[in-house]
């Protein structure tokens, strides 16, 4: 019989508390493992992590990556009511994700992020559905970047509209961009600072020559008989979350407990400006026609304001923008795979990096799901994962309060300075929005996330039957801190 070994890591250094188990619910610091096959550590202290700027470019662009798809908010409610969203939505969302997203980012400064939130609270089961929720709607998302990238070039390339020019430019696309990733996540980083100061110029042009052309009056228009309400909230909602997968790159950002607070903090401002400023432009410096406001619209706009080069350079910036968010997005879908195999959630082959240090399968993974999902429209992708989206943030905002109420004395790095009841009060208004999104949508996209939640509930006990059959090899990386005993030591110091 083969010798084996207890894993029990103790890092002193990381304020982190959570019960940890494995796939069949064993605390994962006394998770048995052959000594033969314990995995070798890995040399990630020789990556180079991610540092502020790269860090906001990259929330930047797991949110937002400028105007870019918010026309149907104008095309739906009208300039005033899609003014106010833009203004009102992040003191309901954003900002209460954000603020989430970094008490909770904090704490738990691994790859794995949300995942290991919910796992931590309500155990390895809601971990796992957590990770297959999130991890499949940001793959659908991801399917955005390509359909919007080529609705935005196809009023100068009539060829991409559709047929085969389209599904071969979606296909190079992908390719491109997940060699780009593969390459690593700092160059990803900086990459975004790039593409992002691109993003953003052509508005801050436009938004200066609209000047003299500016009527006030324009942003007051508003019909509230003729609000298509489900499409608003989704454009809304589409726009302003995702605040929490930068959560997933936690392992690979140089010093954390500082450095994402205040990334999120200049993100939420960067992204708030980026969406007010060319609305305002859009709707106060030309005449409304709401039917006009449709994907790609902002370029008929500069057209009309600066002339063709001013379009031309607003369609450079589309689709620059789109190759950003799909490479931020990617990055935290792989790497949410891979801090799920981290913790034995996912097989071991999950966590093997490249030698640029990503997580190779975990990109080939999120690549194959969006080339699979590509074919689908707009509207379609953003209410399908929405709704899937929907479903994970519930289980956050309850692991966010259930975390405060178990382990109110655990170290926080960074902690939201209010109280339990203070907690549960600032999710009530984005959980009541959720179920608002959740009851406009369609039939189909329900029936759709419906199925998704089941495939999800049934993959984890095959995932556990795997295990114990040993037909997959599960592990904990023994360069993660054994959680267990830092809770056992937190509990010890509150009963003195």
């Amino acid at each position: 019989m083969q010798k084996r070994r207890i894993i029990t890591v103790n890092n002193p250094s990381t304020s982190i508390e959570m019960r940890q188990h494995n796939n069949n619910g064993v605390p994962y610091s006394n998770v048995p493992v052959d000594e033969d096959e314990t995995p070798s550590p890995k040399a990630t202290d020789k990556i180079r992590k991610v540092s502020m700027l790269p860090l906001v470019f990259l929330i930047f662009y797991e949110v937002s990556g400028g105007p870019f798809g918010v026309e149907d908010s104008v095309n739906a409610a009208g300039p005033l009511l899609a003014l106010l969203g833009f203004v009102i939505f992040p003191f309901i969302w954003s900002i209460p994700e954000a603020l989430i997203t970094a008490e909770m980012g904090t704490m738990f400064p691994e790859n794995g992020g949300y995942v290991v939130w919910v796992s931590s609270a309500l155990g390895p089961f809601w971990g796992f559905q957590q990770g297959w929720m999130k991890w499949l709607s940001g793959v659908i998302d991801n399917a955005l970047y390509p359909v919007l990238f080529l609705d935005y070039l196809k009023s100068g390339i009539p060829a991409l509209a559709g047929g085969l020019p389209r599904v071969a430019a979606i296909l190079m696309l992908t390719l491109m961009l997940t060699y780009l990733n593969y390459r690593g996540l700092t160059i990803v980083g900086y990459a975004a600072v790039l593409m992002g100061v691109f993003s953003i110029l052509p508005f801050a042009v436009m938004g200066l020559i609209s000047i003299p052309k500016l009527e006030p009056s324009r942003w007051l228009v508003m019909d509230l008989g003729n609000v298509n309400w489900n499409l608003y909230l989704n454009t809304l909602f589409w726009n302003l979350n995702y605040w929490d997968s930068i959560s997933t790159l936690a392992g690979e950002v140089e010093n954390p407990n500082q450095t994402l607070p205040k990334a999120l903090y200049y993100g939420v401002i960067l992204v708030a400006v980026s969406y007010i400023f060319p609305l305002l432009t859009g709707t106060g410096a030309i005449p409304l026609e709401r039917e006009l406001w449709t994907d790609g619209y902002f370029s008929d706009v500069a057209k009309a304001l600066g002339g063709a080069w001013l379009r031309w350079w607003v369609q450079a910036a589309a689709a620059t923008s789109n190759m950003g968010m799909f490479l931020a997005e990617m990055s935290s879908d792989s790497f949410q795979l891979l801090g799920m195999a981290e913790r034995g959630m996912l097989p071991e082959f999950f966590a093997k990096r490249s030698r640029y240090g990503t997580p190779l399968l975990g990109i080939l993974f999120s690549a194959s799901g969006v080339v699979l999902l590509s074919w689908l429209s707009f509207q379609e992708i953003v209410a399908a994962e929405n709704l899937l989206y929907c479903v994970g943030m519930i289980l956050e905002f309850i692991a966010f309060v259930r975390m405060r109420m178990k382990y109110p004395a655990a170290s926080r790095p960074y902690k939201i300075p209010i109280g339990t009841v203070g907690s549960i009060l600032m999710c009530v208004p984005p959980t009541i929005l959720i179920f608002a999104v959740a009851a406009l949508s369609s039939l189909k996209v329900a029936a759709v996330s419906f199925v998704m939640l089941i495939i999800g509930f049934l993959m984890h006990p095959c995932l556990n039957h795997m295990d114990r059959k040993r037909w997959l090899k599960f592990s904990i990386s023994s360069d993660l801190p054994d959680l267990q005993q830092q809770t056992r030591e937190c509990e010890e110091t509150l009963i003195r």
